[in-house]
């Protein structure tokens, strides 16, 4: 048995057809046919029933699958290892992050790894952390920053909690909630509100449980995005309100282009951001240096917010 033999065998049973999976990974049809019927053999076992022309797993094909792919894993990280020792910094990795994280973290750390490596080749992938954990899953990037909650019942996974959210009502500078010093939650009601990206079921309870917001809480929004950047350029413009993260709003508050209002009670809601990635690999050089500018830009992060709150609360 070999491992070509092996992703022959995953290509038939993931296709269903004989001809797509010849066509998958470039053989011709009756000589993907005798690569099976050689594993077969090895195997002892019947793969495939053959009738009417058309080809079903058995039940062994299925038990087996996944000690296929586990095997296949094993050899590209066998492989991948091997590159990584031989290639230092070169190389190339695909990181995901939110949409709330593009400014103070992804493009800071991208721009310090493209001035120091070069050789390296990039990848960046903004979305939702739960559709970036199945990206992971997937291969198509290499780790992600976002809710780490999202990860913690998937095994294999390696976690590195790194930022407690902190919260707040946001909205334009001019808003006529702006200079209230006790915002009520009837008085946020009566303005459109945003969601960010990042609402999630554990969030709209909270938000509902704070806030007297009727069910479903997701109708009570007049917009969920998942780009921040329009989150922030409606609320700047509108009369609208959003419940954000204070980190997706440094680069809106220190253009004064909104502000947070002082609703009560204050937002609390329990979001930490990491680090998430596969436990078991091998983690190249450039990753590590990727993993370390984070950390710094989320302290730095950390260190603006609390000036930021501590210039508002003297005003």
């Amino acid at each position: 048995m070999n491992t070509r033999q092996l992703r022959h065998f995953l290509a038939l049973l993931d296709t269903g057809s004989l001809a797509a999976a010849a066509e998958s990974v470039h053989l011709s049809q009756p000589a993907l046919s005798r690569s099976i019927r050689a594993l077969e053999d090895m195997l002892g076992v019947p793969l495939f029933d053959r009738n009417d022309r058309r080809l079903r797993p058995t039940t062994y094909a299925i038990a087996y699958a996944p000690r296929a792919r586990s095997m296949l894993s094993d050899e590209k990280e066998g492989l991948r290892t091997l590159g990584l020792m031989q290639s230092g910094d070169l190389g190339t990795f695909s990181v995901g992050m939110g949409s709330s994280l593009a400014t103070p973290i992804l493009r800071p750390m991208l721009a310090e790894l493209l001035r120091t490596s070069p050789g390296l080749r990039l990848r960046s992938l903004i979305d939702t952390s739960e559709r970036l954990l199945d990206a992971l899953h997937a291969e198509r990037i290499d780790f992600f920053v976002g809710d780490t909650r999202v990860a913690k019942l998937h095994d294999g996974l390696a976690i590195e909690s790194i930022f407690p959210c902190t919260f707040g009502w946001y909205a334009r500078r001019d808003h006529p909630l702006a200079n209230n010093e006790n915002v009520s939650a009837a008085q946020i009601r009566e303005y459109p509100l945003i969601a960010p990206g990042y609402f999630e079921p554990s969030l709209g309870q909270r938000l509902a449980q704070l806030y007297e917001l009727p069910a479903p809480v997701q109708d009570q929004f007049a917009l969920i995005s998942d780009d921040i950047g329009t989150v922030l350029e409606i609320v700047a413009s509108t009369d609208a309100v959003v419940p954000l993260t204070d980190l997706a709003a440094i680069s809106a508050l220190k253009s004064q282009l909104i502000v947070e209002l002082a609703v009560r009670p204050a937002l609390e809601l329990d979001l930490t951001l990491g680090i998430v990635r596969h436990g078991n690999r091998t983690m190249a050089p450039a990753t590590m240096m990727a993993f370390e500018i984070i950390r710094q830009r989320f302290a730095m992060a950390a260190s603006e917010i609390a000036t930021i709150k501590g210039l508002a609360a003297d005003r």
